[in-house]
């Protein structure tokens, strides 16, 4: 399960369970639930304050829970619509934030790290990618809207369609990440990056991030329906 640690005014909510390096951290439910838990402390914190995500090992997260969505396909839409509710929390999230994508950030994985409002990826190892289109997985409505809302089309392109693995030298190029940093300095820098924009915790900045973002959040909005999810597994 994730947990939270703190330094001066920035939360570092790690994706993995303490003590354990190399997770997968994907998103089964319970996770889903402990995750907003933590946000909910981090939004109970009062004064400067920024958000940063990461994990520990050659994982950032590898996103959905396929074991226990192919064992609950009964489910499957509203855990999907539960798996959107991360990417509205972080897209409105009333702090700054910044992913500190420390090694793979696969499919929904890498989605939970567009949805911040910057990102620093491990120099010499790990990949941003989308591989939907190799495991005959549609994008929901929701996530289409995220990723098409976040980046440019010609990525979106190559991401969504080819399932192009980038590296971080070609992730800043494309306008995936902001920036790249050694392993041993990526936490330091993201934290860093967080820590200077700790002061804009302000009552406007929810709302400006609302606005800037409406056309992904109203995505992200649509409930996820056998009709627009065209995806029939096996």
């Amino acid at each position: 399960m994730p947990y939270l640690e703190r330094e001066g005014d920035v939360f570092v909510v790690y994706l993995g369970s303490e003590g354990q390096t190399d997770s997968e951290n994907r998103f089964h439910p319970d996770w889903i639930d402990a995750f907003h838990g933590l946000l909910d402390q981090v939004e109970a914190s009062e004064g400067p304050a920024a958000l940063v995500t990461t994990a520990s090992g050659k994982f950032y997260s590898n996103g959905l829970d396929t074991d226990w969505l192919f064992g609950n396909l009964d489910k499957m839409h509203g855990y999907l619509d539960r798996v959107h509710s991360i990417y509205t929390r972080l897209l409105t999230f009333p702090l700054p934030t910044v992913a500190a994508v420390n090694g793979h950030a696969f499919g929904a994985g890498a989605m939970l790290a567009t949805s911040h409002d910057f990102r620093v990826m491990r120099a010499d190892r790990g990949f941003w990618c989308l591989p939907e289109v190799h495991l005959g997985m549609p994008f929901t409505v929701g996530m289409n809207a995220l990723l098409t809302e976040r980046l440019t089309n010609q990525v979106c392109v190559q991401a969504m369609t080819a399932g192009h693995r980038f590296a971080a030298d070609e992730a800043i190029t494309a306008g995936i990440v902001d920036a790249k940093a050694d392993a041993d300095a990526l936490l330091k820098s993201a934290i860093e990056r967080a820590g200077a924009l700790a002061a804009n915790r302000k009552p406007n900045l929810p709302v400006i991030k609302r606005s800037l973002h409406a056309k992904a959040l109203a995505g992200l909005a649509t409930p996820t329906t056998p009709e627009n999810l065209a995806f029939a597994p096996g």
